[in-house]
């Protein structure tokens, strides 16, 4: 038996300007705990996932959500950090100290307030995620350019896959009401550079990249005894973190080794294959990163990736429908509430409640949250059950 999500609760991700990180701490932990019928004096351990990089003056937000309610006061809260998988290190700190018998009743938010900064300065944020030593004053939309170009280098040109990738994502963000863009684009917009669609680090548009956004998300997780005390319960069947080399020069950065390990990880600790999943929500902070990750699950070989977009496989309706929450480069991508998020899009499809996002087959989900150029990697294969 495993741990179980029990409860969540989710902000609309955008460019939040009226509200401060607490406020949006406490709005997702505040509808978190009331989905899951828990009171806060029930609560043993809160966990935050919360980049920050200087984006905010809160360097100490652990604490912020216990303005929630006064019965949180004491409660062990702490922070945790891992680039742009820092809410799914959240959930996984939960998850083992649940698994120690130290927490029976979790709290985890993930949260990030990225527009107090203008783009210079996000990108300047941002950048701390790298190797300092050899890639310093080298942005994000640079470094994944780099590893576009070397895979173009050896694979081909695969700017119309990747256009065809982002209208996806913008598509199933029509679908989802707290994705922070909900605007269609089209093919020929996407894979041309224009003004409204300009070069950002070659051979990456802007549409190929994803969003600056404020936003949280929460989730209460419970021990496996006392699932059957809650209306719903999705399961932890695996949860895998696979940490890889920093340095991009230690690395082929040809394909995303440590999400391979990752990936295989987790199926082999669940007992499945990647036929048995019925949707993933993965990382696509760029859209190469995205069909980079298709090559990782298996879902197609080395250097094929972009046959599983052109074919169909991973469009909603195909045989496995990726990020119909509009992803990333739809929904948006508040940097420590992206790993929190990606589970509660996850959990909402496992339980049949994602309405318009909702999958055709959903009884086993897949989870795909990446820190930095796919150094720290969380894996999880989520299904229903108590």
């Amino acid at each position: 038996m495993q741990p179980c999500i029990t409860g969540w609760g989710h902000t609309k991700f955008g460019a939040l300007r009226e509200q401060s990180l607490e406020e949006l701490i406490i709005a997702a932990a505040g509808e978190a705990l009331d989905h899951a019928g828990v009171p806060a004096e029930d609560v043993d351990g809160i966990w935050l996932g919360h980049f920050n990089s200087g984006m905010v003056p809160d360097a100490f937000a652990s604490s912020l959500v216990l303005g929630l309610d006064d019965a949180l006061r004491f409660t062990p809260a702490t922070r945790c950090e891992n680039a742009c998988a820092s809410g799914s290190a959240a959930i996984y700190n939960a998850l083992n100290a649940i698994r120690a018998g130290e927490t029976k009743i979790a709290l985890v938010i993930g949260v990030e307030k990225m527009t107090e900064l203008d783009t210079a300065g996000v990108t300047k944020a941002l950048a701390g995620a790298s190797y300092q030593k050899e890639e310093s004053g080298v942005s994000f939309p640079q470094i994944f350019g780099r590893i576009a170009g070397q895979y173009f280098q050896r694979f081909g040109d695969q700017g119309e896959a990747l256009a065809k990738i982002a209208v996806k994502n913008h598509t199933n963000a029509l679908s989802n009401p707290l994705a922070h863009m909900q605007k269609a684009v089209n093919f020929d917009f996407c894979n041309t550079v224009s003004d409204k669609n300009p070069m950002i680090a070659a051979p990456l548009r802007m549409t190929d990249c994803s969003l600056i956004s404020d936003g949280a998300a929460a989730l209460v997780i419970v021990a496996p005894e006392l699932a059957d005390q809650f209306p719903r319960a999705v399961t932890f069947r695996a949860a895998e973190q696979v940490n890889d080399y920093m340095p991009m020069s230690r690395r082929d950065m040809t394909e995303l080794t440590g999400p391979r390990v990752a990936f295989e990880k987790a199926f082999e600790t669940a007992g499945v294959t990647l036929d048995d999943i019925g949707f993933a929500e993965v990382h696509d902070c760029f859209t190469i990163a995205e069909m980079m990750i298709y090559e990782a699950m298996g879902l197609k070989p080395k250097g094929k990736g972009a046959e599983a977009v052109t074919e169909g496989l991973v469009l909603k309706g195909g045989k496995l429908p990726v990020n119909l929450s509009g992803g990333l480069k739809a929904k948006g991508h508040p940097v420590g509430a992206t790993g929190v998020s990606m589970h509660v899009m996850a959990a909402r499809q496992i339980t049949g409640t994602a309405e318009d996002m909702q999958a055709e087959r959903h009884d086993l989900g897949l989870v795909f949250n990446m820190g930095g150029s796919g150094v720290a990697n969380y894996c999880s294969v989520l299904e229903a059950g108590k």
